[in-house]
């Protein structure tokens, strides 16, 4: 259908404004653009270097793991294949054509590096998950780090079976260690105050984002974090905060207000930022522009994710697990 990502890239410009009023059906287009982003970097490598040397699966992470990106959205992806290690540099090969085309149809280049590209997130299976295992076993803030950034994942193109499994080991890693939970609550534990103590937003108050309220960090941030917390806990697989929001229901009930209150939070942001022209600006929003109204709705919001983060950690501590 496509042959080349610049037709991609209009197809996108074209199509985006249609579909982002509706949360759900922006995040099926997404789906739709890299899968077929993909499908053009694996023809490319196949001519240059022939077929793919042994199975793999293409995986997203971060938001586009969690089916939750907005209008523009940034990388987060790898390549998982069931080989040896010396297939390594042919999908490594396909992960820069991936990355490059991806950034050419108009999703930013990951700042941290987790992309295919990367060998830390391009790696046979056996490889892979005994890495995963070795960051929940060091701990430290990084590791951790790119652990929470794993978990949020899901398989676009391929066989999902390895990556469950890998997620199955992990969860019976938490079993034996359940003192990672408590290190794992520390790593995600800071959360940017987004209200001042006469109950006004508190925007940056310096540098070029002067003015404006991060949606990403102060708003959404709690929300996801508590919700990823949760569902290690309960071992869902799920990326999505939605879908572990509906899985949690069945053992805390109470959290129905609060996977409401996450629903508004992306119809909110869509709203909000809609007409962002660039990644960077997708997650600012300037205070002095919202309407009484929804300064209301984000300020009610924010204190929504701060109680739900804080009824996370007090769940942990009631089983005793931190």
């Amino acid at each position: 259908m496509f042959k080349a990502y610049e037709e991609l890239k209009n197809w996108r410009e074209e199509t985006i404004d249609s579909v982002a009023d509706d949360h759900f059906q922006l995040n099926s287009f997404h789906d739709q653009l890299i899968y077929q982003t993909v499908r053009l970097a694996e023809e490319k490598v196949e001519r240059e270097l022939g077929p793919p040397p042994a199975p793999f699966a293409f995986f997203l992470m971060g938001s586009a793991g969690r089916f939750e990106q907005s209008v523009w959205s940034d990388q987060d992806h790898g390549i998982l294949f069931d080989g040896p290690l010396n297939d390594q540099d042919y999908f490594l090969r396909l992960g820069e054509e991936i990355r490059d085309g991806l950034d050419v149809v108009g999703y930013q280049k990951c700042e941290g590096n987790v992309m295919a590209s990367n060998p830390l997130w391009c790696q046979p299976v056996e490889t892979f998950q005994t890495q995963i295992l070795e960051w929940l076993n060091t701990a430290s803030w990084q590791a951790l780090r790119n652990f929470t950034i794993f978990f949020d994942s899901r398989v676009l193109i391929g066989d999902a079976f390895d990556l469950s499994s890998i997620k199955k080991h992990v969860f019976s890693n938490l079993d034996n260690h359940p003192e990672l939970y408590s290190r794992m609550i520390e790593n995600v534990n800071f959360i940017k105050k987004g209200i001042g103590v006469f109950g006004q937003l508190l925007p940056e108050y310096k540098g070029d984002k002067r003015g404006s309220l991060n949606l990403k960090q102060t708003v959404y941030f709690p929300y996801i974090n508590a919700v990823r917390m949760l569902a290690l806990k309960k071992q869902i697989q799920e990326p999505s905060t939605n879908r572990r929001f509906e899985k949690l229901l069945v053992h805390y009930p109470s959290l129905k207000p609060y996977q409401q209150d996450f629903l508004r939070l992306l119809e909110m942001r869509l709203s909000l930022r809609k007409h962002a022209v660039s990644y960077d600006q997708v997650h600012l929003i300037t205070v002095d522009q919202l309407t009484k109204e929804e300064k209301q709705e984000l300020k009610y919001l924010i204190k929504q994710g701060h109680k739900l983060f804080s009824k996370a950690k007090s769940i942990f501590k009631e089983e005793g697990l931190i």
